[in-house]
């Protein structure tokens, strides 16, 4: 079974920080690239594109709404591991947040509204939620 999980959403304050971790298994993530996407509330049925890092774990893309406050890491040691690191977390921020794979179009630069089938693969999400 194909599966991507997130953890590590919570509440936090504005100014905090959050480590989110997505953790793939069933296909070979490992030579995939992977991404973080967002979805507010009331956005209805398009997510905000976040981040995209390759398989080489060193290529990374950033949206330029997060770009200096997140980082996107991963680990391929065993199952792919993913890591999202949300630093100096805005109001703003608020929202589930998915990890994602396959790409069919990749867009990974500046703003992207994603749309469901923009992605392959497609996890549950995990709620962030900053206020004070």
């Amino acid at each position: 079974e194909v599966q991507l999980v997130e953890s590590g959403g919570d509440l936090v304050q504005p100014g905090g920080s959050l480590r989110l971790v997505c953790t793939g298994s069933g296909v070979t993530f490992n030579s995939r690239s992977m991404s973080w996407v967002r979805q507010a509330p009331g956005n209805g049925l398009e997510w905000e594109w976040i981040s995209t890092i390759y398989s080489d774990g060193a290529t990374t893309f950033y949206a330029d709404s997060v770009k200096g406050r997140f980082t996107i890491s991963r680990d391929n040691t065993k199952d792919t591991t993913v890591y999202l690191d949300l630093n100096s977390l805005e109001t703003e921020d608020t929202a589930m947040y998915y990890c994602t794979s396959g790409a069919r179009y990749p867009r990974f630069r500046g703003t992207w509204n994603v749309r469901r089938d923009d992605f392959i693969y497609w996890g549950q999400g995990t709620q962030v939620t900053v206020s004070s």
